[in-house]
């Protein structure tokens, strides 16, 4: 298959045609009012490359939403040829770049991005845009690892069994996440998200691709359109959490997975039970009960609630990488490289190196 057929057939639009070499996808400056702006750094090398070697980096949404704006996302490929690519339906950017043997593979790529803190008041419905059927549908549909049949469906029933409203129903699945699963922090990176084997073997553990990944395919088997949101944290809180934010510059492992459920009359609405149980487990002094005052106040407001301290990337599962002979990956929240030799393990620092940083800028001049 060429190129071109493959990118239509994953639909994966080739934005290197769109866009150029600095991509500036909507106004130049960040707006200023409640606003915060940061520049987000990606290092990529690999250490042994062998062959013809790839590379794969997720950048800033490609479009915008009421807690993100994305102004340019930039890459340099010193060596290597590189493409910005997206699928527009998941907000899915990313750089695709390709070394020739002998080349020493190092990608560079930088978003600019505004960011601001999202809250959604569920006392009263409000005057949120309406998403198509179509757009819903799509998040309502399964993937490879967020089936919505079988144990999935019926805990699903069982946990909204008698339940009438979508905003209750949405609430009742928070509540069960919160109350019956947590954090492991044995769990490699952000976890896989394999929700069918969590429920039927009854381990409810992992990090927040797998806490979160659960609520969305419990919130679509019970009917409400929700999806991943996979990001990274680019600051510290200001809200008091010290487990809730980046504690340097270097946010390498701060990568973070959200979760969003559409709602008729609120839109997209911004949940976490996966942080819920991050407070739990590693807020100082750690350990701390469900009935504790700082759990108590994390649980209520991330039922709709986010602190933008953190990027997204995007909205996007099963994605097949351009050029790989490898399978598709199930979320695209780590930078991905492959040689003659195959896939790299993006968590191992041996063979596979990379850094990222956040740089918080100046609020731009009124």
């Amino acid at each position: 298959m060429n190129r071109r057929a493959f990118l239509q057939s994953a639909g994966i639009v080739s934005a290197s045609l769109a866009f150029p070499r600095t991509s500036y996808l909507f106004a130049r400056d960040a707006p200023t009012e409640n606003w915060r702006s940061f520049e987000v750094t990606t290092l990529v090398e690999v250490l042994k490359p062998s062959g013809v070697t790839r590379i794969w980096v997720p950048t800033a949404l490609l479009t915008p939403t009421p807690f993100q704006k994305t102004f340019a996302n930039t890459f340099h490929a010193e060596g290597g040829t590189a493409n910005l690519l997206g699928s527009k339906r998941d907000s899915l950017g990313f750089i695709s770049a390709e070394f020739p043997a002998g080349a020493k593979p190092v990608l560079t790529v930088t978003s600019r991005i505004a960011t601001k803190d999202c809250t959604i008041n569920l006392s009263a419905p409000n005057n949120a845009p309406k998403e198509s059927r179509a757009d819903l549908e799509y998040y309502l549909r399964p993937t490879k690892l967020l089936p919505t049949d079988g144990i999935v469906k019926s805990t699903a029933a069982q946990i909204t069994r008698g339940v009438k409203t979508d905003v209750a129903k949405a609430r009742a699945i928070y509540e069960w996440i919160v109350d019956n699963t947590f954090r492991d922090p044995k769990t490699r990176g952000c976890g896989l998200g394999d929700i069918r084997f969590m429920l039927e073997s009854k381990n409810l553990s992992g990090k927040c691709a797998d806490l979160n990944a659960l609520y969305v395919g419990l919130a679509r088997a019970a009917g409400l359109p929700a999806r991943d949101v996979y990001g990274i944290r680019v600051a510290r809180s200001e809200l008091g959490y010290k487990s809730l934010g980046a504690s340097s510059e270097k946010v390498t492992k701060a990568q973070h997975c959200r979760a969003e459920v559409y709602l008729s009359d609120y839109g997209w609405v911004p949940v976490d039970p996966a942080d819920v149980r991050k407070v739990v487990l590693e807020e100082p002094p750690g350990n701390r009960p469900l009935d504790d005052d700082m759990v108590k106040k994390a649980r209520a407001r991330l039922f709709g609630s986010w602190e933008m301290n953190w990027m997204a990337y995007n909205f996007a599962h099963d994605v097949a990488l351009p050029g790989s002979a490898g399978a598709p990956i199930p979320f695209f929240m780590y930078p991905q490289a492959e040689t003659a030799d195959g896939r790299l393990d993006c968590l191992d620092p041996d063979n596979f190196k990379y850094e990222i940083t956040s740089k918080e800028l100046a609020p731009a001049a009124p």
